[in-house]
Order: C-alpha cells, then sequence, then structure tokens
C-alpha cells in the first residue's frame, strides 16, 4: 500500500488547472497548494510574504532588495540591507514543499514542483492545456477583459511560466516528455479532465 503519493499540475493560464486541481483534491481527499506556500515559505524564512509574491514563479539572475528583510519588527529602512537571488528563494520554496510532502499526500499547483520532488517514487506529473480561444474567453470571464487584453495576459503568463520552469528545471514547459500526461480541458471539460487524471492516477499507481 502507498503511503504517500503526489500529484503536481502545471498549466496554461485559462486552462481551468486551478478548478481541476482543487476538483481532483476533493476526489482523492488531500490537500492542494498553491498560493499556499507562499504564506508557508514566509514562515519558515522569517521574511515578508511579499518578497514570495514578488519572486512568484519569475526566473533570473536578479537580486531583490527593498522589501526584504525579516518579519520581525526592523525598521523598513533597513530591509534595503538584505538582498536575495531567485535562486535562493526558490530554494526555500523547494524546501517547503519537500517539507509538506512528507507531512501527507497532496497536490502541488505549480511551483516546479514535479522538479522538487523528482526522486519521490509515487509522483505523478500533469500539464493540463486548453483550446486558445477557450482560454481566451476564461480570462475575458474571469478578469472581465477586453479580448485584446485577455490576449496579451495569455502571452505574458505563458512567457512567464515557461521562463520560471524551464530555468529552474532544464526542461521544457508544456512539452510532453517532461510530464506523465499532458491533457486538453477544452476536450472534455472541467470535470470530467479531473476525473480522467483521476482514473489515470489510480492505473499508474495500480489503485
Amino acid at each position: 500500500m502507498i503511503e504517500k503519493f503526489y500529484i503536481c499540475i502545471g498549466r496554461q493560464i485559462g486552462s481551468g488547472g486551478k478548478k481541476i486541481s482543487e476538483n481532483l483534491a476533493q476526489k482523492l481527499s488531500v490537500p492542494l497548494y498553491d498560493k499556499e506556500l507562499i504564506l508557508l515559505a514566509s514562515k519558515k524564512s522569517g521574511l515578508r510574504k511579499e518578497i514570495f509574491e514578488q519572486f512568484d514563479e519569475k526566473a533570473s539572475h536578479s537580486l531583490i532588495g527593498g522589501l526584504l528583510g525579516m518579519s520581525s519588527p526592523i525598521p523598513d529602512e533597513i530591509y534595503s540591507q538584505f538582498y536575495l537571488t531567485n535562486e535562493s528563494l526558490f530554494v526555500i520554496e523547494s524546501q517547503v514543499i519537500r517539507e509538506m510532502a512528507e507531512k501527507n499526500s497532496c497536490i502541488f499547483l505549480g511551483r516546479c514542483a514535479d522538479y522538487v520532488l523528482k526522486d519521490y517514487p509515487y509522483c505523478l506529473n500533469v500539464f493540463i492545456c486548453a483550446n486558445y480561444e477557450d482560454r481566451v474567453r476564461n480570462i475575458m470571464e474571469i478578469y472581465h477583459y477586453d479580448e485584446k487584453k485577455a490576449k496579451d495576459f495569455i502571452k505574458k503568463m505563458d512567457k512567464k511560466r515557461a521562463d520560471y520552469y524551464n530555468y529552474f528545471t532544464n526542461k521544457h514547459w508544456g512539452v510532453a516528455d517532461s510530464y506523465h500526461l499532458c491533457i486538453n480541458s477544452s476536450i472534455l471539460g472541467i470535470d470530467e479532465t479531473a476525473d480522467f487524471i483521476h482514473l489515470f492516477f489510480k492505473k499508474r499507481f495500480g489503485f
């Protein structure tokens, strides 16, 4: 019997990846970690959560300053003396991901969790995409954007996520051989895509 299992989900913006992950977490009765990792990383490191929000899924060699510092009551002017690279923040987030994985089975959304947990035997790596027109429509509905702004947002987020993933994993974001399963949510819809991933998960691990 498997003691712990993990599903790491990458997704295109507007593909419904968050809703599918929530559906899947409910089916499996396991926690889902997405933005929650920012708060956990902040607590673990003693750094302000704004630092991790600034860094969130960004890839570069840049130094991040100004907001940096310990979360204890230190005057703001002192924060500017602290600098961290994106790489060091990634290490902190990776440690948090491993700590959550040690505690219980769970689902991780983004943040290169598939790479962080690459040596864990019962880990399923999934990428969710969708037809471009569906993504545009979804973004327009969610954010109340016009079509042009929705398309610009998709282009920006795709590049951001690809750069982040490719930089930290040396793999290729959204490319089939980087994952165990790639699925187009436009084909089955949100609920049935979650059902399909659930079935694939059970088949892969013999449940």
